[in-house]
């Protein structure tokens, strides 16, 4: 029976490839094709439309890299050809390999309208079913010719700067064909059975009936006469094919899908365009396959449609508006998870959900983030927050070292919030109904005798595409197959109702869904996470200092431009654009961005500050962080408190020892620090022997994936840069600084170790001139303290991981993510490490010969990978950190906002008092703004940030005729038990890490 598979396997290989499939389109005359080349980026529908053509054949040359061209295609349909189904096959130079990157095309109407996307799986137009004889086909084509960027190396494509001009492409078959629906539809049958035909070592009987039938099917075809027998050879399958599946067959909801990378190896403007030919292709399907769905995620691309190609836009409001067109996650963009900010993750389901519901009324349960790189932990309340309680993902099927337990569980987050959540165990967003996909989903499910089904996402993607009338067919055929799960069309929303209410007590995870790959996202293109994490807190500026105007000074609130600022944001946190993943290009448009942000967002301060303070040059500070500062109120503008000056005096061994009333900092001779001494608790915080301050570079190529990766072999060789070019203090009265410099390889580096007045905290700031390859740059703080776990900061709150390696699981998280600070505790005291910009970071713990705990936080600066951008991170950066010695959590996440928003000092005439007050510092304001509908009523955003059960007193500062809880579209909820008034104010009476969102009504 084995050999007489294998020869039925090599049998059907040669025939169906070889003789079957290329018969399904038996006739072709050749069209006629002249092309334009546009001049520089892409031109309007019109202008492309209307522009000259040049004749060109099959074989012609054409498309410098991201250049777009013109085909127009024309012929007549031959009168002999009547009653029978014609396409065009229009081939733009398509190599076989994979859809999406490579060239690609929109087909448009003599008159404009769209008709479909080409891609190399997808090359056919339908000309008519059936032909009349003589029509007249006129086909114009958007033919973009984004180059195959090679993986894995340096390449100079990955920017239209440096791609240079030479024609990539060279145009394949351009034809009107007869399409044989007999023998497609036999092709279809013969590599589902051939396909399932491998996936059956359990059933041999039935193994030997598809075997069989196959041979059967294949005896019947004459291959001089495939066109002729082809029906013969389907009524050879019949049987096999109309066997149902049995009674316990696992069931798979199948998903229409194309996962579009809104930026990766192609620009943001690419994506445009993906996105439109991918709706034109999905909506031509519908009309086509009356079982099939189609969802698409990502608010921001539909966006895309809407303000660039409004005609394929009116087609997908029509297949919406029917229900099989399916927006799906609610969501801006498939955002990275680990590395937005609390607002920034709260507002990708703001401004997504609220696109949808203002589009298409409709208001998104699920969180769709099938290619995200990892989960943080603060998540899922947000999830909840947003008025959503499904999340999807496959990522974490790519970890490399633990193999997670489910597939349909419970995510529990960190303030206890769970969501039920779905891994689909087809483990791809790419599914293309292929039997081995199909039967790797059943075997895979890991919940087993508690559930029967899951969901697979079905349709080329990440450069788009979409699902093919051919997986479309295949589905068809395994909807009731027996041997083979039960394949079903369905909604997301379908399938997670039914899929809740099948498995009544799932099983819950705990904390961060930790992808154990792609670690060194959280480094990579540092400008683009700086860009990022200042674009975050310039927001909440603009808007604390906004609604402050408009509260107290009347000045008109600026909806539009925070609105199109917040979206732009949100967009460039996309998956591959802020973890560093994308082309050189994408990058470098990113940084130009965040450059525009900033402008935009200082000039609505300062129109906001103004108004509130009248001249610029008055004794009154502005404080924009969530905790007063120095006798400055926190959202408000006061006089600062400056304290005593600080002391700097030389070492006797050179150096530097720096001091104020609570903190003596010792800087030897080579920059490093050597002693930090908590003065109020009498403590030590550096292990003896061990400096901190440590700059330490490794080499740097993993294993794959170059801007993704890190893998843990990098930390066998490392070099300290102990060399110095350098050093001098600086008395700048009331703080003190020590200036030093020093080089390695290419680069260059100078800090400044700065101390104020009055502070636990020692300010490093680092900048370097980065020219390295292939090399990774860490900045480390060991520290004397004994600890078997951190705290690491993550959206509206914190986690807590261990510091030792007890289990695969552990040992995995050799990288991980932190928001604005890290944090270390013995009970009683801890140590802090703040940053500025940073995200990536590791901790590692040893035993010292005296007994005593040494735990290393090191801060990951920079990276060196080739691919995608050659150049990534060359060029010169600034980094600001702190150490806070003696520091609570309380203390860590104030000192982590005032890195990340310290107080504006030119100052005003006039103290500024806050819109709110907090008597409780661990209750922290992470937004106050005007809301969102133009109504004028203030909206607050606190959090509960030490991760202990409290109570704060949150006072409006200005007449209110009431306040209600809402959501994070602020929408109201029902109950109150978190926020009671309470004389002028509100009891908050919060549980660890909660968020509550409050709308006060201006009297």
């Amino acid at each position: 029976m084995h050999d007489d598979r294998r020869l039925i396997e090599d049998r059907l290989g040669r025939v169906l490839g070889g003789r079957i499939a290329p018969a399904v389109y038996r006739e072709s005359v050749p069209l006629r094709a002249s092309m334009w080349t546009a001049p520089g980026e892409p031109v309007s529908v019109a202008e492309g439309l209307a522009a000259p053509r040049t004749p060109v054949e099959p074989g012609a040359r054409w498309g410098a890299p991201w250049s777009t061209s013109w085909l127009t295609v024309e012929g007549t349909v031959p009168p002999e050809w009547a009653g029978k189904i014609v396409e065009a096959i229009i081939d733009l130079g398509f190599d076989g390999g994979m859809t999406g990157f490579q060239c690609e095309g929109l087909v448009y109407r003599a008159d404009g309208s769209p008709v479909k996307g080409l891609h190399p799986q997808n090359k056919w137009v339908r000309i008519a079913t059936p032909a009349v004889g003589g029509e007249k086909v006129l086909f114009h084509v958007e033919a973009a010719a984004n180059p195959v960027i090679p993986f894995f190396g340096p390449t100079a494509l990955g920017d239209k700067e440096t791609a240079g001009s030479e024609p990539q492409y060279r145009l394949g078959r351009m034809d009107l064909v007869v399409f044989d629906e007999t023998v497609w539809q036999l092709v279809q049958d013969l590599e589902v059975l051939g396909e399932l035909m491998h996936e059956m070592p359990e059933d041999p009987a039935r193994r030997y009936d598809i075997v069989r039938a196959i041979e059967r099917a294949l005896d019947a075809v004459d291959l001089r006469d495939v066109n002729g027998t082809a029906a013969a050879a389907r009524e050879c399958l019949t049987e096999v094919l109309a066997r149902p599946a049995i009674r316990s067959a696992h069931r798979i909801s199948a998903v229409g899908h194309a996962h579009i990378d809104t930026a990766w190896l192609w620009p943001l403007r690419e994506t445009v365009r993906k996105v439109a030919r991918t709706a034109a292709n999905m909506t031509s399907l519908l009309d086509e396959e009356p079982d099939f769905i189609f969802t698409m995620s990502q608010a921001a691309q539909f966006d895309f449609l809407k303000q660039h190609r409004p005609e394929v836009y009116a087609r997908v409001k029509e297949a919406v508006a029917e229900g099989r067109f399916v927006p799906a996650g609610g969501m801006w963009v498939e955002s990275d998870t680990n590395m937005p900010g609390s607002e920034a993750m709260a507002r990708q389901f703001v401004h997504g959900k609220r696109f949808f519901l203002e589009e298409f009324g409709i208001d998104n349960e699920e969180a769709w983030l099938p290619d995200t790189f990892g989960f943080a932990a603060g998540l899922p309340q947000i999830i909840k927050a947003a008025g959503s309680k499904w999340l999807l993902t496959q990522k974490i099927s790519w970890s490399q070292t633990n193999t997670f337990p489910h597939h349909t569980f419970l995510w529990e987050g960190i303030d206890g919030t769970r969501i039920f959540t779905h891994f689909p165990p087809v483990d791809t967003y790419n599914c293309s109904m292929q039997g081995r996909e199909i039967a790797h989903a059943a075997r895979n499910f890991k919940e087993k005798g508690r559930a029967s089904r899951s969901l697979a996402p079905t349709g080329w993607g990440d450069g788009g595409g979409g699902t093919t009338r051919e997986m479309v067919a295949k589905a068809a055929r395994m909807r009731d197959l027996e041997g083979s799960p039960t394949v079903v069309w369905e909604t997301p929303a379908d399938f997670f109702r039914a899929a809740e209410a099948e498995y009544a007590n799932p099983a819950v995870w705990v904390g961060e869904l930790y992808l154990e790959l792609h670690r060194a996202t959280l480094t990579s293109q540092a400008k683009t996470k700086q860009g990022n994490r200042r674009s975050e807190h310039l927001l909440r500026e603009a808007e604390l200092w906004a609604a402050t105007a408009a509260v107290r000074a009347g000045l008109d609130y600026p909806y539009a431009e925070l609105d199109r600022i917040w979206k732009t944001v949100l967009l460039h946190q996309f998956h591959d654009i802020l973890p560093g993943s994308s082309i050189a290009w994408v990058h470098r448009e990113a940084r130009q961005t965040y450059a525009t942000v900033a402008a935009e967002l200082s000039s609505i301060i300062e129109r906001a500050q103004w108004a509130l303070g009248g001249s610029a040059s008055g004794p009154n500070v502005f404080n924009p962080a969530p905790h007063a500062w120095r006798g400055i109120p926190a959202g408000g503008a006061g006089p600062e408190d400056t304290g005593r000056a600080c002391s700097v005096t030389e070492r006797a061994d050179g150096g530097f020892v720096l001091e104020n009333d609570v903190l003596r900092v010792e800087v030897d001779a080579r920059g490093l620090i050597v002693s930090m001494h908590d003065l109020e608790n009498d403590r030590e915080t550096l292990p003896p022997g061990s400096p901190a301050n440590l700059l330490q570079l490794h080499p740097d190529l993993p294993n794959s994936w170059d801007a993704w990766d890190v893998d843990l072999f990098y930390r066998n060789r490392v070099t300290d840069l102990t060399d110095i070019d350098f050093i001098a203090a600086e008395p700048d009265s009331p703080s003190v600084t020590v200036r030093l410099g020093r080089s390695f390889g290419s680069s260059t580096v100078e800090q400044t170790l700065t101390l104020r007045p009055g502070a636990r905290a020692l300010d490093v700031t680092t900048t370097v001139d980065w020219h390295e390859t292939e090399k990774f740059l860490k900045l480390a703080f060991p520290l004397d303290i004994h600890a078997d776990r951190y705290a690491a900061e993550t959206q509206f709150g914190h986690l807590y991981r261990p510091t030792h390696t007890n289990t695969g699981w552990e040992y995995a998280k050799f990288e991980a993510c932190n928001h604005r600070f890290l944090h270390l505790a013995e009970p009683g005291w801890g140590v802090a490490l703040v940053n500025d910009s940073t995200y990536g970071h590791d901790l590692t713990r040893t035993v010292r010969p005296d007994g005593g705990t040494t735990v290393t936080v090191r801060a990951s600066l920079l990276r060196a990978p080739q691919f995608p951008d050659p150049q990534t991170d060359h060029g010169t950066h600034t980094f600001h950190h702190s150490v806070v010695p003696g520091a609570s959590i309380t203390d860590a996440v104030r000192e982590g906002y005032r890195i990340n928003l310290p107080p504006f000092t030119p100052g005003v005439a006039e103290p500024v008092a806050p819109l709110f007050t907090l008597d409780n510092d661990d209750v922290v304001t992470s937004a106050v703004k005007l809301a969102d509908d133009g109504s004028g009523d203030v909206i607050i955003r606190v959090y509960e940030a030490a991760g202990a059960r409290t109570s704060a007193l949150l006072t409006p500062e200005f007449p209110t005729t009431g306040h209600t809880r809402c959501d994070l579209l602020e929408r109201a909820l029902p109950g109150d038990d978190a926020a009671t008034p309470e004389g002028r104010g509100i009891r908050l009476r919060l549980r660890p890490f909660q968020l509550v969102t409050l709308r006060f009504a201006r009297a």
